[in-house]
């Protein structure tokens, strides 16, 4: 676990923005079992979620059409909220930064780290655009 002092600026970069942050099993259950469309951001303390998955996710979520909803779980923080999101990102393993997108409950199009690396953010919200228009 890292200090919330830490990772508060971090949270705020999503949520500023109109994401939901996700603390418990429930809430989790509750956003991803909801109909229409969900976007996931694992979020994380990586250099890589700094500089590309955050910006990216909220390059996406400016996006014309987007999902009904945006939530982010933090890894390293609330354990049991990130371990269920990442329950529902099954096969994919477990990465963090990564981006999930569900529709009605299912996983339509999924982001893992190693697609986020190395990658400029825009390129990646690219991607989740195209996700975006093709499902929300």
């Amino acid at each position: 676990m890292y200090p919330e002092y830490l990772v508060a600026p971090m949270r705020a970069e999503l949520t500023n923005v109109g994401f939901e942050e996700l603390k418990t099993v429930e809430e989790v259950d509750s956003a991803i079992k909801s109909e229409g469309t969900v976007f996931v951001v694992v979020n994380s303390v990586c250099g890589c979620a700094a500089a590309n998955a955050r910006p990216a996710a909220k390059l996406a979520a400016a996006n014309t059409k987007h999902p009904n909803k945006l939530v982010t779980v933090f890894a390293g923080m609330e354990k049991d909220a990130v371990d269920r999101a990442r329950s529902y990102m099954m096969p994919f393993p477990p990465s963090s930064p990564s981006m999930a997108l569900f529709k009605d409950g299912k996983l339509v199009h999924m982001i893992e780290r190693h697609q986020i690396e190395g990658r400029p953010a825009q390129m990646i919200a690219d991607s989740l655009i195209d996700a975006f228009d093709q499902h929300c």
